[in-house]
């Protein structure tokens, strides 16, 4: 058994991915009862990243603020301008693909249990409240904004505490980073029993449907990742962003698309990095930051579906309203949860842009359920690769690629 933990342990965590993901369709088309039954190592894998991730991003962003030294150059300035502008430029991307190439929806029964926002002012009411929301409440019900919040108030707060204090949360900190790179190692199993029963439960039907909507929204996360983000890069740095580029989504994104949680992701984004040769004092917290902030794939994926939606219904749109609904896509990402499928629950916002009903939108929101598969994973592997991206184009220190 020894031995075998530990070839499992040498063994690429990439290809261990993959064969767990053949092995779940296999298992689908042999035996729908059989899937269901290794399902529950799925539902175990994604309990694990969501009971894991609030805490994470609470330790590691209070530690990183609490630990770093008085004048230390952080350049979070810049970083936080190009996360702001790359999410912008992305809903803008998806409103200009959109028109290009317009996609119908076959709309189905509404989601159950959901609770989308009403209107803007409703997002914004509730992202104030949010923030200051019981810390307790906020780990439990995965609320980044409230975690962030506290996390920044508390390593505020513990910033000039003694030599002794800053150690225990460095220690705690390289405690839940090990904890979450635990979980991460047992992913194969995890995405064996989720794939097997999306596939015994919807089969390939539901993919083969909406599969132009899938080539969408998977081509334009591509453009987001490949074009405007290099640009962002050379505009920055006035040098190559390609070598940079393929680093972090062969690195980053790769891991990110199969746990799909940008917040899981953060481990891997903070040894890229450390890797990369950057200042710990800046990626520290401009990664945990852009976990929750930096959402360039959730804001396509809120413009597609809702323009999919107003292209279904036959409504005409106008170029300024084009232009509000990227400006809406945009800042509404910033607040979407880092669990799988969070930018799902705020197309309805959207979607009242265009006064579409509630009944209606939540519809789009079962369509992005039945393609979630492919849509969040492609999502957060965006989302969480253009985090080490970002920090790196704004590095004052030499890149080692």
């Amino acid at each position: 058994m020894e031995r075998l933990v530990s070839r499992y342990k040498e063994s690429n965590l990439i290809v261990l991915i993959l064969m767990g993901m053949v092995l779940g369709v296999v298992i689908a088309l042999i035996s729908p009862s059989a899937a269901m039954a290794v399902s529950i190592l799925g539902k175990l894998f994604v309990g694990a990243l969501k009971a894991v991730a609030p805490v994470l991003v609470l330790v590691l962003v209070s530690t990183a603020i609490a630990t770093k030294e008085v004048g230390a150059q952080t350049n979070i300035k810049p970083i936080i301008a190009l996360y702001a502008i790359g999410t912008f430029l992305a809903a803008l991307s998806a409103v200009v693909v959109s028109f290009s190439f317009p996609v119908s929806l076959v709309l189905v029964n509404p989601e159950a249990g959901l609770t989308p926002p009403q209107s803007i002012v409703g997002v914004i009411k509730g992202f104030v409240v949010s923030m200051v929301d019981n810390p307790i409440n906020a780990l439990l019900k995965g609320n980044y904004i409230g975690v962030l919040t506290w996390a920044v108030a508390g390593g505020i707060a513990l910033h000039h505490s003694s030599k002794e204090t800053k150690k225990v949360l460095k220690d705690v900190s390289d405690a839940m980073t090990k904890i979450v790179q635990g979980v991460i190692a047992l992913a194969p199993f995890g995405i064996l029993g989720l794939v097997a029963e999306t596939f015994a439960e919807t089969g390939f039907n539901a993919l083969l449907g909406y599969g132009k909507l899938l080539v969408l929204l998977v081509g334009t996360m591509l453009f987001v990742a490949l074009v405007i983000n290099p640009l962002l890069v050379f505009f920055k740095t006035k040098s190559n962003p390609y070598p940079l580029i393929f680093t972090c989504l062969k690195e980053s994104g790769v891991t990110a698309f199969f746990t799909r949680s940008s917040a899981a992701n953060i481990p891997v984004n903070m040894a890229l990095c450390k890797k990369l040769g950057l200042h710990e004092d800046t990626y520290s917290i401009s990664i945990p930051l852009g976990a929750t902030a930096n959402m360039a794939g959730a804001a396509v994926t809120i413009t597609i579906l809702t323009l999919a939606t107003v292209n279904t219904l036959g409504i005409s749109v106008d170029l300024p309203t084009a232009l509000l609904l990227s400006l809406l896509a945009s800042v509404s990402a910033a607040g979407v949860s880092g669990v799988a499928g969070g930018s799902l629950l705020l197309i309805p916002l959207a979607c009242g842009l265009f006064g579409i009903s509630d009944e209606v939108a939540m519809q789009v929101v079962a369509v992005g359920f039945l393609i979630g598969v492919i849509q969040d994973s492609t999502e957060t592997a965006l989302n969480s690769s253009t985090d080490v991206v970002f920090t790196a184009a704004c590095s004052n220190e030499p890149i080692k690629l």
